[in-house]
C-alpha cells in the first residue's frame, strides 16, 4: 500500500485548502445559516476541482474532502462527487457520461444520493426508462440538487432529475446540509449500472464521508489545541495540564485512525482491489472515533464549546451528523461482521 498522493492529487488538495481557507471563514458560514454557499461552490467548480475527481480517483477526493471538513464549508461537494462524478463515470453508459459529467464538473448539475430509501420503481413495459413513486424522508443537499441517485427496494440504482413529478420540502438536520424530503409521483428515471453498482456506490460514499469526517475532526482538534494553548488557568496554559494533554492525544489518535482507514479503502478502490470491508472499517472509525473527537473538541473549550455561535460547535454538529450518515457505528459493525463471517 502506498498512500502518498500523486503530484496532481497533492496540488489539488493544496488548492482546495486555499479556497476553503479564503472563502469559508466562520463568519461567512454562520451567515449562510442552514443553506449552502453558492459563491464558494462556483469558485470550487471554476477551479476545476469537481471535474478533476474523475482523474484524481477516490483517494484524491478523500484528500479534498479532508480540506473541506477542516472548515465545514457548506456545499454539496462530497455528494455531487460521490453520487455524480464517481458513480456516473464508473457505472454510467457512454451516453450518460457524455451528457452528465460536463455539467456535474462545472456545477450546473448537482447530484445527491437517497440510498437508504425504499422506493418501488414502476417500469413502463419494455422501455429502458422507468418511473419512480415513493417518498424519501431525508436527503442531504436536496435543496441544491438537480438530480437524485435513488436505490429501490431491490438495491437497483436510478438517476432521476428533479422535475414537476418530484416535490421537495426543506428538512433540518443536525448539521446545516441543505436537506429536504423528496416525494416522487411517477418521476422519470434512468437505471445506473447493474446489480453490483449499489454496493460499489455505498462503499465509495462511506469512504468519502469518512475522509470528510477526518477533516472535521482535524479542524475541531486544531481549534482545541489553539484554545488550550492560549487560555491560562492559575498562571499556566490549559495545554500544560496532563488531563488536557491526554484528552487531546486520544482525539489525535482517533483522527489518524479515521484518516488512515479512509486512505486505505480509497487506495484499494482506485487500484481495482476488493474494498467493501475496508470501507466499512473506515465508516466505523468515522462514526465511533469521530463522535469522540468532536465531543473532546467541544469539552476542551469549556463552556464556550457549547455556544452554538462558537466555531467549534459547527465541527460538533458535522461530526454528529456524519456519525449517523450511511449507518451508525453499531449498524456498520454488524454489516462488517456479516461480511467477514461470509468469507469476504
Amino acid at each position: 500500500m502506498d498512500f502518498t498522493p500523486t503530484e496532481e492529487q497533492a496540488e489539488a488538495r493544496d488548492l482546495a485548502g486555499r479556497i476553503f481557507a479564503d472563502l469559508a471563514p466562520h463568519e461567512r458560514l454562520a451567515a449562510a445559516d442552514t443553506g449552502s454557499d453558492p459563491e464558494l461552490w462556483k469558485a470550487l467548480c471554476g477551479a476545476g476541482l469537481v471535474s478533476a475527481v474523475e482523474e484524481l480517483g477516490l483517494l484524491g477526493l478523500v484528500l479534498l474532502l479532508g480540506e473541506q471538513g477542516r472548515t465545514t464549508a457548506q456545499m454539496p461537494f462530497a455528494a455531487s462527487c460521490v453520487y455524480g462524478v464517481l458513480a456516473v463515470s464508473a457505472h454510467g453508459t457512454p451516453e450518460q457520461r457524455e451528457r452528465l459529467l460536463p455539467g456535474i464538473g462545472d456545477g450546473s448539475v448537482v447530484v445527491t444520493g437517497a440510498l437508504s430509501a425504499t422506493v418501488a420503481p414502476t417500469l413502463p413495459g419494455a422501455h429502458a426508462h422507468g418511473e419512480l413513486t415513493g417518498m424519501v424522508p431525508v436527503v442531504p443537499w436536496l435543496r441544491d440538487a438537480t438530480h437524485v441517485l435513488i436505490a429501490d427496494a431491490s438495491c437497483r440504482l436510478w438517476l432521476t432529475p428533479l422535475t414537476e413529478a418530484t416535490r421537495t420540502d426543506p428538512v433540518e438536520l443536525t448539521a446545516p446540509w441543505s436537506a429536504g424530503r423528496l416525494t416522487l409521483d411517477r418521476a422519470p428515471a434512468q437505471p445506473l449500472g447493474g446489480q453490483d453498482a449499489y454496493a460499489d456506490v455505498v462503499a465509495t460514499a462511506r469512504t468519502a464521508f469518512a475522509g470528510l469526517q477526518a477533516g472535521v475532526c482535524a479542524g475541531s482538534l486544531a481549534r482545541a489545541v489553539a484554545h488550550t494553548n492560549a487560555r491560562e488557568q492559575f498562571g499556566r496554559p490549559l495545554a500544560t495540564r496532563q488531563g488536557v494533554q491526554l484528552r487531546a492525544a486520544d482525539a489525535y489518535m482517533d483522527t489518524e485512525a479515521i484518516r488512515v482507514t479512509a486512505y486505505e479503502a480509497a487506495w484499494r478502490r482506485d487500484a481495482g482491489l476488493p474494498y467493501a470491508t475496508h470501507a466499512l472499517t473506515a465508516a466505523w472509525w468515522a462514526a465511533e472515533g469521530g463522535q469522540r473527537v468532536v465531543h473532546a473538541g467541544q469539552h476542551l473549550h469549556g463552556g464556550a464549546g457549547a455556544d452554538p455561535d462558537h466555531p467549534v460547535h459547527r465541527h460538533f454538529l458535522w461530526g454528529r451528523q456524519l456519525d449517523a450518515y450511511l449507518g451508525c457505528g453499531s449498524e456498520v459493525l454488524q454489516e462488517l461482521g456479516e461480511l467477514i463471517a461470509g468469507g469476504e
